[in-house]
């Protein structure tokens, strides 16, 4: 028995998020699906990051144990040829057998990228989130800046959450503009449960004028989730990657 990693890049728009839901198609239904008439075993993944509905990644991480003799590196290739166009493995190679990708030291970046001019643009409809009014970088930059370090981020996560811990790591927290394209790019060592979009959703309220930047500061240390901005739409995030410490220590 030995332990697989695949990175999993994904179109997000036609599924119910990561995890297995009763009610529609997901990412890791469908790997698992594939992966079971793949190797003839009936296969679970585990995956690093339970994105949500509509959201993508670039490189989301899963591990999952085979008796499989295809060698590693070769099962992206062979899987690939059974995935629908919007699900891609990007790697594959095996992994000592006791890691899991969600008990471990990791630095995940995500990218919530925004639109920000008169008209929309079709082509970027899926992964990008229009915004029709001006938005001011250099104020989003400013209330990003006051995210970095270790803060509970009790404000900035859905009162639906079940973590038991609101305290997390932000490692850095930008915003850029290219054009009329605006980037928020975030790593952090993990996240809450629409952190990163409500995030967001208070950034472009920051760039818009509705709140000063120094406010930021305020929300964090309010501890509430009425003080922050709206949670901004899922499709404008992508989980760019994952960088896995305890792997890169073994190596």
């Amino acid at each position: 028995m030995k332990r697989i990693m695949l990175i999993v890049a994904y179109e997000g728009t036609n599924y119910k998020g990561w995890q297995v839901q009763a009610n529609g198609i997901t990412i890791e239904s469908v790997l698992n699906e594939q992966l079971s008439k793949l190797l003839g075993e009936e296969i679970t993944v585990t995956g690093a990051s339970r994105t949500d509905s509509g959201v993508h990644s670039l490189g989301n991480a899963a591990v999952f144990d085979t008796n499989t003799r295809i060698p590693p590196e070769k099962l992206s290739y062979a899987l690939n040829q059974r995935l629908p166009a919007d699900i891609a493995v990007q790697a594959s190679f095996e992994v000592p057998g006791d890691f899991h990708p969600r008990k471990c030291n990791s630095r995940k970046t995500y990218e919530y990228r925004i639109l920000n001019r008169r008209f929309p643009l079709p082509t970027l409809r899926r992964d990008t989130y229009f915004y029709y009014y001006p938005l001011d970088v250099e104020k989003m930059n400013q209330a990003a800046a006051c995210l970095v370090g270790t803060h509970d981020f009790k404000s900035f996560c859905s009162i639906h959450s079940q973590a038991p811990d609101t305290v997390r790591r932000v490692y850095s927290c930008t915003v850029t503009r290219e054009g009329d394209l605006i980037t928020i790019r975030i790593t952090g060592a993990g996240f809450l449960y629409n952190m990163v979009r409500i995030i967001a959703g208070t950034l472009i309220e920051v760039g818009g004028g509705v709140r000063p930047p120094e406010e930021m500061a305020q929300i964090l240390a309010g501890r509430d989730r009425a003080l922050a901005g709206p949670t901004a739409p899922a499709h404008g995030l992508t989980m760019m990657g994952i960088e896995f410490e305890d792997l890169q220590k073994r190596n």
